[in-house]
C-alpha cells in the first residue's frame, strides 16, 4: 500500500526557493484580452497568454482560453499540435465530439480543425509550434 505523508514540514524553509524563479499569475484578476490569432482581434473570443515561448524558441506556447457562447474557433492546421484541457464549459469539436470540463485533449502535428461551444468555455491550452489557417 502507498501511504503519502499530509504533514507541513514543522519549520518552513525560507532558502529552499529562490522567488525571482517563480512567478505567479492571478488569473482570476487579470484582463483577458481579445483573441487575435490569426490578425484579426474577435470579440466572441479571448485568451490570456501564461508562458513566455516568445522569448524562447522550441518552447510551448501556453494560454488559458475563453469561447463565449456561439464561438467557433478558425479552421487551422497544428504544425507542432496542440493540448488542452477544459477547465470549464463544453467546446464541440468539427467532427460532433463534445468536450467537457475534466477532458484533455491531444491533436497530434498536422491535424486540422475548428471548435465551437453553444454556451461557452474556459480551456487551458498548451500550443507546440505555430497553427496555420485552413483557407478555404
Amino acid at each position: 500500500m502507498n501511504q503519502r505523508s499530509t504533514t507541513a514540514p514543522a519549520i518552513p524553509d525560507h532558502d529552499l526557493l529562490d522567488p525571482k524563479l517563480r512567478r505567479i499569475i492571478a488569473t482570476a484578476a487579470v484582463a483577458f484580452r481579445p483573441y487575435d490569432r490569426y490578425g484579426v482581434a474577435r470579440d466572441d473570443m479571448e485568451w490570456l497568454p501564461l508562458g513566455d515561448a516568445g522569448d524562447r524558441p522550441g518552447r510551448p506556447e501556453i494560454f488559458l482560453l475563453r469561447f463565449k457562447p456561439g464561438a467557433a474557433s478558425t479552421p487551422h492546421t497544428h504544425t507542432g499540435g496542440e493540448e488542452f484541457y477544459v477547465i470549464e464549459g463544453e467546446l464541440t469539436d468539427c467532427d460532433g465530439t463534445a468536450l467537457r470540463a475534466g477532458d484533455y485533449v491531444k491533436y497530434q502535428p498536422g491535424s486540422r480543425h475548428f471548435s465551437a461551444s453553444k454556451t461557452g468555455c474556459t480551456l487551458l491550452a498548451i500550443l507546440h509550434g505555430r497553427n496555420t489557417r485552413v483557407e478555404s
